[in-house]
């Protein structure tokens, strides 16, 4: 029988299985419509191999109750954000800041989807510069009497990260409480042997969602993306930097690191601590049994300023970062600035800013002028140049690379956080973001971006219609798979 019958019966087969598989991801994971149309073409151009990289990068956890919640903590959170909730439809809830009354509905909408309760008592300082938030947070770290929660993306094994952990190591010498997470993934390569010392001296470490297989992990895409640090359930902290000398602007290749973080101090704190416990008890073999030490209820907060924390992950159907983002694009009334490093938003989202585009609103979005990640980059241009057709600004900073997740809404309402302006953030990955209404805050991000467009040079549409045709065809690629970049 000659070669090409048998070739022609294994591709025969090839496509049958392809086939199969290919129905079982539609009627079985039922996924969004463009995900799931994504996913068709690579097993469409790529039999066989296609659905290997369907098992790394697209397996549905949403229905999945990876969150082990006993069920004293879970009836005693509803009851808390049961309480809250009364008070708003009750109109019976006192808002200390004015302008905060205006997103009453969207303080509502992240208390119920989110389980994001409004706190008004938090003093918020912001970072933009790697040296001045870890200054901070090592010197917070010297501070701790308790103990000193940490989650971190990206952790390196350099100067930055040596430093980091020798901090924590004389803390856990004090008998001081250390837990450091950190993503698996993320944190690609990264040596145990950074965190002999720590452990020896009583510190805890824990990698989030590790591979069980040398070399194949079938969680690869579920990536914990928050960055969060808390001490003494008092201090925390929030926002873009990893751990690494990069974040500091020691890379030749970014130069410059432009971020944004948060130090807060209030009740939002206990929000944050909340979520680490979950993830900690997630990732490690500890149970912690008496939680309710690391929510002192003995503590006086002078802050002025309300802001909730929500979270949001692939466990679950609600997207609600994304729904948040959605709910503040709409309350904007004059202005709309956004800083992200990279612009892969769904349609909803996409949507919105067309809506608050065409109805007047000054919209104005920066992006980084050279890219970490070419792919998403192109991505994101392709959808740049629909809202600049529409009017809006597009600015690409220049300084350095601009990695901030931030967003203001006429000066008032503004979040910092962990996720991007894209669809991994919405549907992949774990994110944490603090929304914060009214107050000095939303204002001084506001001045912030304004500040950077003197580093930043403006897209036109003019420009954006001269890129050559590869850059088009590029786009046009990149924009058919960007559900699943």
């Amino acid at each position: 029988m000659p070669v090409s019958h048998y070739l022609s019966n294994s591709f025969t087969v090839l496509s049958v299985i392809n086939l199969i598989l290919a129905i079982a991801v539609i009627f079985i994971e039922r996924r969004n419509v463009g995900t799931t149309w994504a996913w068709l073409m690579v097993f469409l151009f790529l039999p066989g191999v296609g659905f290997i990289f369907y098992l790394l990068f697209g397996q549905n956890i949403s229905k999945r109750k990876i969150y082990k919640i006993r069920k004293d903590q879970h009836e005693q959170i509803e009851q808390i954000v049961r309480m809250q909730q009364e008070r708003f439809r009750g109109g019976n809830f006192v808002f200390r800041e004015p302008e905060a009354l205006s997103y009453q509905d969207m303080i509502y909408m992240n208390l119920t989807s989110a389980n994001a309760l409004y706190s008004q008592d938090n003093d918020i300082t912001v970072y933009t510069d790697g040296d001045e938030k870890f200054d901070a947070l090592i010197e917070s770290i010297a501070q701790a009497e308790h103990h000193v929660h940490l989650m971190y993306y990206i952790v390196r094994d350099d100067n930055l990260g040596r430093r980091l952990v020798q901090a924590l190591t004389e803390k856990a010498r004090e008998n001081v409480q250390v837990r450091f997470m950190y993503d698996d993934i993320g944190s690609a390569g990264l040596k145990t042997t950074l965190f002999e010392e720590l452990v020896q001296a009583g510190g805890k470490v824990a990698a989030f969602f590790p591979s069980r297989i040398p070399y194949i992990n079938f969680r690869l895409n579920y990536r914990n993306h928050r960055k969060l640090a808390i001490i003494d359930g008092k201090i925390g902290y929030i926002g873009g930097f990893n751990v690494g000398d990069e974040y500091l602007g020691l890379d030749k290749r970014f130069g410059y690191w432009r971020d944004t973080h948060l130090k807060m101090e209030g009740s939002s704190v206990f929000q944050m601590q909340a979520q680490f416990i979950l993830d900690w008890e997630l990732a490690s073999t500890e149970r912690l049994r008496d939680v309710s030490i690391y929510f002192p209820d003995n503590l006086q907060f002078n802050g002025c300023e309300g802001a909730q924390i929500v979270a949001s992950g692939p466990n679950t159907e609600q997207e609600q970062i994304r729904n948040a983002y959605i709910k503040m694009i709409n309350a904007a009334k004059h202005t709309l600035y956004l800083q992200t490093p990279y612009f892969v938003p769904d349609d909803s989202v996409m949507n919105a800013l067309k809506m608050a585009t065409l109805s007047g609103v000054d919209v104005r979005i920066m992006i980084p002028a050279v890219p970490d990640h070419k792919t998403v980059y192109m991505a994101s241009y392709s959808y740049l140049g629909e809202l600049l057709a529409l009017g809006a600004k597009c600015y690409l900073y220049q300084k350095g690379f601009l990695h901030a997740k931030t967003m203001v809404a006429d000066g008032k309402v503004a979040t910092v956080g962990t996720a991007n302006m894209d669809i991994r953030s919405f549907k992949l990955n774990f994110e944490v973001n603090a929304f914060i209404y009214g107050g000095k805050t939303p204002a001084q991000l506001q001045e912030i971006f304004q500040e950077d467009l003197r580093d930043a040079s403006r897209l036109s549409f003019k420009e954006y219609q001269a890129r050559s045709r590869m850059q088009k065809i590029g786009e046009s690629l990149t924009r058919l798979i960007s559900p699943i970049l």
